[in-house]
């Protein structure tokens, strides 16, 4: 604010004030100005210190730190002379109460943090600061709120791992199905006798992860979890995820039904991402909540884009882009390229295929010698196609097995 509005301000405060305590009386009956004159003076005793200084703090320069100029209070015009033009307009008892509530609010927080102004000259003992109240909170301040000891619902997190399965995982395990078979019942209709139990875990349980615990590495270790949400004793949603070095990979998360109200699929994202923010403490460069493939025309996979900040991954340079640069291409088109520089290529390509690995005959071998004893010309192209997709760096650490 200019310092024109600061003299604005710091006349209307002075005006509100003046209206606090003064009054005409001489347009009263005597009985009612003897009772408003007995009534002005107590009210005056009685008027605490810390207001009084309060009334002189707003009467400076807001924002300039200068002293006011004194407020002279006229004395009342003589009978037949008009209005008194030094008063302020009849002003209504919904505009006071706004000021008067600014104000409270100014003499709460002189800082200025309310409202942009600025006191200076002015000790910090006179307005003790009060604590915002109104401050949004973290995502761990919503996450692990404390609750007190009788609160009518307990929920209890725990990560397990699910490959190879730990004791915890194993004594868990059939309650865990059993809460899968009713969501897929009743979320994706599947018949009672299916999955079957064999299926949930090819599905969900076994894993090609290794486990693994190194000593700068999370406690809990590298490789496949299941996060089961326990409320009142039993569990109510189990979130299945992968731990790795550099990210914490969201794979599937299902719930019992009953408690489908409580949005546990948004809760279960909002938890993962302060998990893995936990993570990122203990291990810097774990810095990274996947959650997997985004399809912008299915509503069960668009919802993934409704966390922020968040990137996809440009299918052509292999390039991390800010999600709302790619919304207005995927408008248009199911496929599209995110990289906006016409002149960007995967860094990675595959530029000698020869040194890809093949796994041919019981035998790793490069390509470029796997070729020679061929003469099927479709191979080639099939070869090709695999080192364009998985990188110059993946086709030497991988193996393609051909028989």
């Amino acid at each position: 604010m200019d310092s024109t509005m600061d003299d604005a301000v710091a006349g209307d405060f002075a005006l509100i004030n003046k209206l606090d305590i003064q009054c005409d009386l001489k347009t009263l009956s005597d009985d009612v100005k003897e009772s408003l004159e007995s009534k002005g003076k107590n009210s005056k005793k009685e008027e605490p210190q810390e207001l009084l200084q309060s009334q002189d703090f707003v009467g400076e320069k807001l924002g300039s730190g200068e002293p006011s100029h004194s407020v002279k209070v006229h004395t009342v015009p003589k009978p037949g002379k008009g209005a008194d033009l030094s008063k302020p307009p009849c002003r209504k008892a919904k505009e006071i109460r706004k000021e008067r509530k600014r104000l409270k609010l100014m003499q709460q927080n002189p800082a200025g943090e309310l409202e942009g102004f600025q006191a200076q000259g002015h000790p910090s003992s006179l307005f003790p600061p009060k604590a915002k109240s109104n401050q949004p909170k973290s995502l761990e301040d919503l996450i692990f709120e404390s609750l007190p000891e009788n609160a009518s619902h307990k929920l209890e997190v725990r990560v397990v791992r699910s490959s190879p399965p730990s004791s915890q995982f194993k004594a868990t395990l059939l309650e865990s199905y059993q809460v899968y078979k009713r969501y897929q019942m009743v979320i994706h209709k599947n018949p009672p006798d299916m999955p079957t139990e064999s299926q949930f875990t090819r599905f969900l349980c076994s894993s090609p992860l290794e486990a693994e615990t190194p000593p700068n590495g999370p406690d809990c270790g590298y490789g496949s979890f299941h996060q089961q949400y326990w409320l009142d004793g039993k569990i109510i949603a189990v979130g299945v995820i992968d731990i790795l070095p550099n990210c914490v990979s969201s794979v599937y998360l299902y719930y019992d039904p009953d408690y489908s109200f409580l949005s546990l699929g948004v809760y279960s994202a909002l938890r993962e991402i302060a998990f893995t923010r936990q993570l990122h403490e203990k291990t810097s460069q774990l810095s990274y909540y996947y959650m997997g493939f985004y399809i912008h025309s299915c509503p069960k996979m668009k919802y993934k884009g409704q966390y922020r900040p968040s990137d996809l991954l440009c299918p052509e340079t292999y390039v991390w882009v800010p999600i709302e640069q790619c919304l207005p291409s995927l408008e248009n088109s199911k496929y599209c390229r995110f990289n906006q520089d016409p002149e960007a290529v995967d860094e990675d390509r595959s530029t000698e295929p020869d040194r890809l690995q093949v796994f041919h005959k019981r035998a790793i071998m490069p390509y470029g010698v796997y070729k020679k004893q061929q003469k099927d010309p479709s191979e080639e192209a099939a070869v090709l196609q695999y080192a364009s997709l998985v990188g110059q760096k993946c086709s030497e650490r991988m193996l393609l097995f051909r028989n």
